[in-house]
């Protein structure tokens, strides 16, 4: 196939008509992808071995000056949304630190300077060195002992108004800015510093800073880094960061329209309560989970297209078929077919949540666009992980090699687990607040009849999907009920009430976010103009909600949803989906847009072992004309 998508077009019914790649890049794929992807084949970019982790390092900021030279500016960027997340999706194929570098560059440093500092002159050659990229910019929020509880962070910035400056403290070790990155005292650092303002005695909350970290040859006065342990993979510069009286000047204070100075130098706070102020200061963060989430899923379709391109091509036994390619076996396929399933839910729940995201660029998000981001970040990053994982292990050996990527987007993934918001923590919270809302008198709506078709992929008109969305939407309303319930019978705190039911809230948004991700799924269909990819996502559409289901059969037979028939049935009807799958493999992935030749993962290529004799700089016997048997 080749690399562009078909354009997307509206039929006579006024449905959008495209192709699987055009569905995935939700039409934006010319626009708004190809131009990142082409910069990737640029020799910065191939793979190099034996580094030390400061080298690797180094080497990852070289890469994103390769990037950003490449490409439009930061701010033009911040401007276009869809081209943060494309970034992010595509940059960390073949360095997954860069995401830490550019898209905290790009997003929370610069982001954070362009919402609460627009139209300031007096910052202006701040916002130029961050855009020209003449410094790279930290978001130093985190602190050691407080984790993501940043609206309890310690450091101060203490405004003397006498000096019309700001004297930056870091008072005790649990204060110190962490992970951030800030090792490398010759790299220029110009970060935003979340600091708790003091001025005339009083706490005026949580507000960012404009701080130099290092002038490109030395920490600055007053700035003390001492760097983290060595990391897998995403080895930069992250360290522990504290400060030692560190003036900052007062025009560096980012205050939006959370405050200011009057004419006599003294400070003003802003309306509202320091909650809203804090709030407004992290604007940055919903724009943040949905670059997490597009570098999650950009590294879950590498993951698994990596993985099935070896499989079509790795041979091994067939007992009575002589020798087979390993993806033949049903056991394979078990195993991949359900992760190329989840990568396909995972894409298109993501492309709801950015869509969802810019109809309300310009509003203070609503409750559900929270929730709405935090479930994808939260979902993407978990399933994603888990496909990392599970194409690794079906790669044998070789997927334990770095330089088929594989094992290198393991480590990515873990790390966005915990990136802008913990998941655990961020889905607990989004659960919290759905159960907090939610109608107490209205009951779970079970599914309008018997559901017997929740295994139905072959057929052309089956409502498997349809059957399964029902299943899931009862479940996600019942555990959203019966917490609520819990936490109103409690006598304890509320700290008792909510840690009883907490596990049962998770539970409850991870089934809102699968529910809402094969509703994606089953609205795409009337999409797609040929008949043999509607076949396709059909299928895969039923492969995601059927292993979704069974994950939490038992619970479904005790609600009488399931029978005990239907329940053993599941690990044939999982088989069955897979054999329908299996003519349709090479089509699915190729839909991602990703190449051998891109990702030089020599288990991608068409001849895998010639590409691996290649890589490790040897050729293999059939190079030597000279040899014969037995030498």
């Amino acid at each position: 196939m080749g690399n562009t998508p078909a354009t997307p077009r509206h039929g006579d019914d006024g449905i959008l008509v495209t192709d699987l790649p055009g569905l995935l890049f939700d039409g934006e794929y010319e626009e708004t992808h190809h131009d990142i992807r082409a910069v990737l084949f640029d020799p910065a970019f191939d793979p190099h071995e034996g580094l030390t982790p400061q080298e690797s390092g180094k080497l990852t900021y070289e890469r994103s000056r390769v990037l950003h030279a490449a490409l439009e500016r930061p701010l033009n960027m911040l401007r276009r949304p869809r081209r943060l997340f494309a970034l992010a999706e595509w940059s960390s194929l073949l360095d997954p630190a860069i995401f830490s570098v550019l898209l905290v560059h790009h997003n929370l440093c610069l982001g954070t300077v362009l919402d609460l500092g627009a139209g300031r002159d007096d910052i202006k050659d701040h916002v130029e060195e961050l855009d020209r990229l003449d410094s790279f910019g930290p978001y130093m929020a985190t602190e050691f002992g407080y984790g993501n509880n940043v609206a309890a962070l310690r450091t101060e910035a203490v405004y003397d108004a006498e000096a019309e400056a700001f004297l930056l403290n870091t008072p005790d070790a649990g204060a110190q800015k962490f992970m951030s990155f800030g090792g490398f005292p010759d790299v220029p650092k110009l970060a935003v510093v979340l600091a708790r303002l003091k001025a005339d005695g009083r706490n005026h909350g949580v507000h960012p800073f404009i701080v130099r970290i290092s002038d490109g040859g030395k920490l600055c006065e007053g700035v003390r880094v001492t760097p983290c342990p060595e990391q897998p993979v995403q080895g930069v510069d992250h360290a522990l960061t504290w400060f030692d009286q560190v003036t900052v000047p007062r025009r560096n204070l980012l205050h939006g329209e959370s405050g200011g100075f009057s004419s006599d130098g003294a400070f003003q706070p802003g309306g509202g309560n320091l909650r809203r102020r804090f709030l407004r200061t992290m604007s940055r963060i919903q724009p943040g989970r949905l670059c997490v989430a597009s570098a999650a899923v950009g590294a879950g379709k590498a993951s698994v297209y990596t993985a099935l391109r070896y499989a079509e091509r790795r041979l091994t036994n067939g007992p009575g078929r002589g020798e087979v390619p390993v993806l033949e076996h049903r056991s394979h396929q078990r195993d991949l077919f359900p992760a190329l399933a989840r990568v396909y839910a995972m894409n298109l729940l993501l492309n709801h949540a950015k869509r969802e995201f810019l109809a309300h660029s310009g509003d203070t998000p609503s409750d559900d666009l929270n929730h709405l981001i935090s479930i994808t970040k939260a979902l993407a990053t978990w399933e994603m992980s888990d496909v990392a994982g599970i194409c690794r292990e079906r790669c044998g050996a070789q997927g334990m090699f770095r330089v088929n990527r594989i094992a290198d987007y393991g480590s990515l993934l873990h790390g966005l687990v915990t990136a802008e918001g913990d998941n655990q923590v961020l889905l607990a919270t989004t659960a919290g607040q759905l159960i907090a809302r939610a109608d107490p008198n209205r009951s779970p709506v079970p599914p309008a009849g018997p559901v017997d078709r929740v295994d139905d992929a072959g057929a052309a008109d089956g409502d498997g999907p349809d059957a399964q969305v029902e299943l899931l939407r009862f479940r996600e309303q019942y555990l959203c009920r019966a917490a609520r319930a819990s936490m109103a019978e409690s006598e304890g705190t509320y700290f008792d009430a909510w840690n009883g039911v907490v596990n049962t809230a998770l539970d409850m948004a991870r089934t809102r976010g699968v529910r809402i991700a094969l509703e994606q799924f089953r609205a795409a269909l009337p999409s797609l103009a040929d008949a043999q990819d509607r076949t396709a996502l059909r299928v895969l559409a039923s492969l995601y909600g059927l292993v979704e289901i069974q994950r939490d059969a038992g619970w479904y037979l005790a609600k009488g949803l399931l029978s005990a028939e239907q329940v053993e049935g599941m690990p044939a009807a999982v088989d069955r989906c897979c054999a329908l799958l299996r003519p349709h493999a090479g089509r699915l992935i190729d839909a991602f847009r990703l190449s051998p030749e891109l990702l030089r993962a020599p288990i991608a290529f068409e001849d895998y072992a010639a590409a691996f004799q290649r890589h490790v700089g040897t050729p293999g016997p059939d190079a030597n004309p000279t040899r014969t048997p037995g030498q």
